[in-house]
């Protein structure tokens, strides 16, 4: 059921757009200029929120809301569960006459006070150290969120403990989004650029999921409960015929997604592109650019969104990395870049030298960073339902690699080469070099695509923040590097030649223009001598590495206890993922198909029997018994798997470490449930299909 009817065509964009967002245009219209222009310079980092100036925007605030119908607020934040969190207050305030009014202050707008307890901390703090805040992000717009539960004010929020521990990932966040611009501003300083006063990490998140009919979601225990299939045979036709990919969308469909694009507008998030991805009722949505912490906030709602929707349309998204398996996977393509106050992207190629300067160092600050820090950027893409997809042919491998394309590759190596005359950094302009000077490169997992890098690893379901604190913390650190020398130089086209030339000579191993889908790039990058952290479990270890908290802590994103409480956290997430997993695989085996094997059984031997008395033995009574024999042989096999994994199950318990419980379970428990599904799966094709217990991949992903 809809909440409202929207009339498409009678409702223009421009006067529906952004109209549930508190963004700078409504702020303006609110609040006195003089306030408004404090308030600017608080976004800027440029002066402290005062109280006074809270006080005005609260009170804006709450009149906005309220005069759209909301009656309650939420501190809006992201802690480690990798999802979103809210506490809803009422604007209510009793009065001594037995009255109420509508209150919202200063105070309450800037902190709130949440239970901390219940929310993963990693060791950070104790079960009875319940007191956590959140303080608002000035920077993310406030939203309303209008839907069947009613109308509440959002307000994005990071949080922390009582004793100032980051116990979200938006503080990190924010955080690194400091350190790059710091060091961006150092190197374009020494640049001679005195005009530009604040760069950004500017991110576009493309999201992509499944829908599905929603009375089938309802039948599979899997899906309810680890949001994916863990039992289902491959179906006749999957998408080796490519027919589905940017094809004309379906009635059904295009209605839920013009709805979405609807509701997002509504909310300010700039939905811009919608296509049929590469599986079977598989699609994408991508939005407009925006600063990193923004993006985030905007992609989460997003997700939000897409399952609401969905559900008015009786269908369910699927945001898992790998719902179905033997079909493409779904994933996240994180398009990253650095742009300036007054309009410089920092990865645009430019027409001039002084710009082919600036592009080709900040290019190579990325290049080293990735390189340097490719365990830590694996890690950020990392989780149970992610190591399903990578390396397969839906994703990039394990491998970190950049794709440049070859044009580009060559100016970076001619710089490179001895004795080079061709190209004088900061004298001769670059050979022209369009915005699409590459193809794209679906293979590579951090793709150079003109103006930004595409980190193409990131799962569907996944917060797109931990990329981005990475990303913007690893550059950080190169770009620290770079201003170093470039501070102390007195011969700055020199120092900029020799920091290009350095970077490709050392770092030039990790650029890969070719199919990262190959098994010869697998040995060549191990030839090359690149990480292959093939799964999660593997790269866990990382967030504790001492290169990780010595570039975390110089750049006050992460300290120690920090990074030690996700370590933590994250080994733990993954061990009870694939637990769930596990127990619902268990679940479903014993209690409906085996059951659903054995009638299947019982129904063959007794049509054998009633033909038999009836013909007595025929040639075809012959194929008939060997297809019990298969049926009897895979319920067996099915008994004995489950057993098996059952028994695995407990072998791991006393494991005390969550890193080695974690490889436990990547090492023992998935190949044991791996056996389990294959006697599952084989059961599905044998056993006549008015039994089988659930719906089948026909069923999903070709009614809709």
């Amino acid at each position: 059921m809809k909440v409202k009817e929207i009339d498409f065509k009678a409702t223009p964009l421009v006067s529906i757009y952004g109209e549930n967002c508190f963004d700078e245009k409504t702020i303006k219209t609110r609040v006195p200029k003089s306030i408004f222009k404090e308030f600017k310079k608080v976004q800027a980092g440029k002066q402290e929120l005062t109280l006074e100036v809270a006080e005005v925007i609260a009170n804006a605030m709450k009149d906005w809301a309220i005069e759209k119908g909301a009656t309650h607020f939420t501190h809006w934040f992201q802690p480690l569960t990798g999802s979103t969190a809210e506490k809803h207050d009422s604007f209510i305030d009793p009065t001594a006459e037995g009255d109420v009014m509508m209150k919202f202050s200063g105070k309450e707008l800037i902190k709130g006070e949440p239970d901390a307890s219940s929310f993963p901390s990693g060791g950070l703090r104790a079960t009875f150290e319940a007191r956590g805040y959140t303080a608002w992000d000035t920077t993310s717009p406030a939203f309303l969120k209008d839907d069947n539960t009613g109308t509440t004010l959002y307000i994005p929020t990071a949080f922390v403990s009582y004793t100032g521990e980051a116990l979200d990932k938006k503080v990190p966040l924010l955080r690194s989004m400091e350190a790059v611009e710091k060091q961006a501003l150092r190197v374009l300083r020494v640049l001679g650029n005195e005009t530009s006063q604040k760069i950004s990490a500017t991110v576009g998140a493309e999201q992509e999921y499944f829908l599905i009919e929603k009375d089938f979601f309802e039948q599979r225990l899997d899906l309810l409960q680890a949001g994916r299939t863990l039992f289902g045979a491959e179906t006749a036709k999957g998408q080796e015929l490519n027919d589905h990919y940017f094809g004309t969308i379906k009635e059904r469909v295009a209605d839920f997604m013009r709805e979405l694009d609807f509701e997002l507008w509504k909310l300010g998030v700039s939905s811009k592109t919608k296509h049929n991805e590469v599986a079977p009722n598989q699609f994408e949505i991508a939005p407009i650019f925006d600063t990193a912490n923004v993006a985030t906030d905007r992609n989460h709602v997003t997700m939000d969104t897409i399952n609401k929707v969905a559900s008015r349309h009786g269908l369910v998204a699927l945001l898992h990395e790998k719902p179905f398996a033997a079909v493409n996977g779904s994933g996240k393509h994180n398009n990253w870049s650095l742009s300036t106050d007054d309009g410089i992207n920092l990865l645009e190629p430019g027409d001039n030298p002084h710009d082919n300067a600036q592009f080709l160092l900040f290019l190579s600050a990325v290049v080293k960073a990735v390189d340097t820090y490719a365990p830590q950027l694996r890690l950020s893409a990392g989780s149970a339902g992610n190591d399903h997809r990578l390396g397969g042919h839906e994703a990039p491998p394990a491998i970190i690699s950049i794709f440049l394309g070859d044009e580009l590759e060559g100016v970076f190596k001619g710089v490179a080469s001895e004795g080079a005359k061709h190209l004088e950094i900061g004298v001769d302009s670059l050979p022209k070099l369009p915005r699409d000077i590459t193809d794209r490169n679906r293979t590579s997992p951090f793709a150079f695509t003109g103006n930004k890098f595409e980190f193409r690893m990131v799962g569907s379901s996944a917060s797109i923040s931990s990329c981005n604190i990475i990303l913007n913390t690893v550059v950080a650190e190169v770009l620290s590097q770079f201003a170093d020398k470039l501070e102390a130089s007195s011969d700055i086209n020199e120092a900029i030649k020799e920091i290009v030339a350095a970077t490709y000579k050392e770092h030039g191993r990790v650029i890969f223009n070719g199919n990262g889908y190959s098994k010869e790039w697998v040995k060549e990058a191990e030839r090359r001598g690149l990480p292959n952290l093939k799964s999660t479990a593997e790269a866990l270890k990382y967030y504790n590495a001492p290169e990780t908290v010595a570039v975390f802590e110089k750049h006050n994103v992460l300290v120690k206890a920090e990074l030690d409480s996700r370590y933590n956290i994250y080994a733990e997430e993954y061990v009870n993922l694939i637990n769930i997993e596990a127990n619902v695989m268990l679940k479903m085996a014993t209690q409906e198909i085996y059951p659903a094997a054995n009638k299947y059984v019982a129904d063959l031997a007794k049509t054998l029997n009633e033909v038999k008395a009836s013909l007595g033995e025929t040639e075809l009574m012959e194929t008939q018994k060997a297809h019990l024999v298969e049926v009897l042989e895979n319920a067996k096999g099915l008994k004995e798997a489950a057993q098996k994994l059952r028994t695995t199950l407990k072998e791991t318990k006393d494991i005390e470490d969550a890193g080695e419980l974690a490889l436990a379970f990547r090492q023992k428990v998935l190949p044991a449930m791996s056996t389990l599904r294959t006697y599952g799966d084989a059961l599905e094709l044998l056993v006549e299909k008015a039994l089988w217990p659930f719906p089948t991949y026909e069923d999903m992903l070709f009614k809709l």
